[in-house]
C-alpha cells in the first residue's frame, strides 16, 4: 500500500519555490487550450493532448527537483502522434465500459490514469504500450488511487470559497501528488533521481 500521508508531504515540499511559475504555466495552458477549442475537433483532439504531456513534462521536472522550465510545456508535440492516439484511446475504451454501467467506466478509467505519466518517462513506448501498462500497474491499486483522489475533496471545496484564489497552490500540490503517487507505483525514488526524457 502506498502511504497517502508520504507522498502529499513531498509534494508539499516540491511545490515550495515553484508555486508562481506553475501559475503562469497553468495560465499559459488555459488560454491555448481555450483558444484551441473554438476550432471544433482540432482544438480538443490535436492541441489539447500533446499540450496535456507537455504539462505532465513540467511536473515530473518539479518533482525531480529541476525547476519549472515554461518551454516544456510544449515538449508534448515531440510525441504528438502518440498524445493524440492515446487520448483517442482512452475516450473510446472508457465510453465502451461507460456503455455497460458509469462504474465500469470509472473503474477503467482509473485503470488508464497512470498512461501519460508512462508515455512521458518511456518515449520509445506508443500510446497502446503506454495504455497498457498503466492497467498492469494499476492492478490492485485502483481503490488506492480513487481514495487518494477522494482525499482531495475538502481542499477542493475550500478553494471554491475562496473564489478560486487557493487553487494556485491546491492544483501543484494536487500534481505533484499523482506524480509521486505514479513513481511509487513504479518503484521509483521521490527525491528527483528519475530521469525525465522530452
Amino acid at each position: 500500500m502506498i502511504s497517502r500521508v508520504e507522498i502529499k508531504m513531498k509534494a508539499k515540499e516540491q511545490i515550495k519555490g515553484n508555486i508562481w511559475m506553475l501559475f503562469l504555466v497553468a495560465i499559459i495552458y488555459a488560454v491555448i487550450c481555450s483558444a484551441a477549442n473554438l476550432i471544433p475537433v482540432v482544438g480538443a483532439f490535436v492541441v489539447v493532448p500533446p499540450l496535456s504531456l507537455g504539462l505532465i513534462f513540467i511536473y515530473l521536472d518539479v518533482c525531480a527537483k529541476k525547476g519549472v522550465e515554461v518551454g516544456r510545456l510544449f515538449a508534448g508535440f515531440q510525441k504528438m502522434g502518440d498524445a493524440i492516439v492515446l487520448n483517442l484511446l482512452i475516450i473510446i475504451f472508457t465510453f465502451l465500459w461507460s456503455l455497460l454501467f458509469v462504474i465500469p467506466g470509472i473503474i477503467k478509467g482509473i485503470s488508464y490514469s497512470q498512461s501519460y505519466f508512462i508515455l512521458a518517462e518511456n518515449p520509445d513506448m506508443t500510446a497502446s504500450e503506454a495504455l497498457n501498462e498503466s492497467k498492469r500497474i494499476m492492478d490492485g491499486h485502483k481503490w488506492e488511487y480513487f481514495v487518494l483522489q477522494l482525499s482531495f475533496l475538502g481542499w477542493t471545496i475550500l478553494a471554491s470559497l475562496t473564489f478560486g484564489i487557493l487553487f494556485i497552490w491546491l492544483v501543484p500540490y494536487m500534481e505533484c501528488t499523482l506524480v509521486n503517487y505514479y513513481h511509487k507505483l513504479v518503484g521509483a525514488s521521490l527525491d528527483g533521481d528519475v530521469v525525465v526524457e522530452g
